[in-house]
């Protein structure tokens, strides 16, 4: 080899397809990825709205993280704004620093404006609770909806989130994505909770059936007993994720077929608006 040859660089190709279908200690190998960072944000991602107050301990408990690791990162997290302590219990709660995170991606997601009068439309014409979720993970994860179910005590609302394969939003997402794609979503979900994924699997064998056939997937009191609801996935220009809108009702409103009968098409029309309205029909 002379002095002017360089051996050709290696190209590292990666077998992620999806983001965020990897466990970072997958990646403790890899020197561009940044375990520092991932150990932070697991932190921030123990908090949910029914613990929205972690010690130390619980958050090591949640993370697997070693308590010390978990000391300097609350408390680095803390002094950046991402947490805060509450006074009285000495326990963290999310600061509005990620608050301020979230508002610029929901901002750009023009998807939203578009949606809204046809989400708020569909509301009124059925009486359900109207929202619009894309995946994170495992969940399906609300980026907007309307309520107009005042029955339904689960409080829908931006960011409340849903496991896939136990709602119908969930599974609508799943077979959003290409049967590719919808493998390595599985093969995910198996490995993190098995036990969880073979409860599920026969709902979601129902469901890839009935959206074969008729395009939408039925949800009878799957992930709440008392919630009902339909999902249909809505199309995505090239290079964006997938979405899925879903009407939900409280069980005990839902009379019998009417989702199917009465909302389905009113959903599948407010659906094929949104993906024209996109330029894609």
């Amino acid at each position: 080899m002379n002095a002017t040859t360089r051996p050709a660089p290696k190209v590292k190709v990666s077998t992620i397809t999806l983001p965020g279908l990897v466990d970072p200690h997958d990646l403790s190998s890899d020197r561009q990825f940044s375990m520092n960072l991932a150990r932070g944000l697991e932190v921030l991602r123990a908090f949910s709205a029914s613990t929205p107050l972690l010690g130390n301990r619980e958050i090591s408990d949640r993370t697997g993280l070693p308590k010390p690791t978990v000391s300097r990162l609350t408390y680095t997290l803390t002094l950046l704004g991402y947490l805060a302590r509450d006074g009285q219990s000495q326990k963290y709660r999310l600061g509005p620093g990620v608050l301020a995170l979230g508002h610029p991606l929901l901002a750009s997601m023009h998807v939203r404006q578009m949606a809204k009068p046809l989400m708020e439309s569909l509301a009124r014409t059925t009486g359900c609770t109207v929202n619009l979720g894309m995946r994170d993970r495992g969940t399906a994860v609300y980026i907007d909806s309307v309520r107009a179910d005042t029955a339904n005590q689960h409080l829908p609302d931006i960011g409340t989130s849903r496991p896939l394969l136990s709602s119908s939003i969930g599974r609508a997402l799943i077979l959003g994505h290409t049967p590719a794609e919808r493998t390595a979503i599985l093969n995910y979900l198996k490995v993190q909770d098995r036990t969880h994924f073979d409860q599920c699997k026969p709902l979601w064998e129902a469901d890839v059936k009935r959206y074969a056939e008729r395009r939408y997937c039925l949800s009878r009191g799957d992930w709440q007993k008392n919630i009902h609801a339909v999902a249909v996935p809505v199309r995505q220009p090239p290079g964006e994720p997938p979405l899925a809108m879903n009407c939900t009702i409280a069980a005990h409103r839902a009379q019998k077929d009417r989702l199917v009968r009465d909302v389905v098409p009113l959903l599948k029309e407010a659906v094929h608006q949104l993906e024209f309205a996109q330029g894609l029909h």
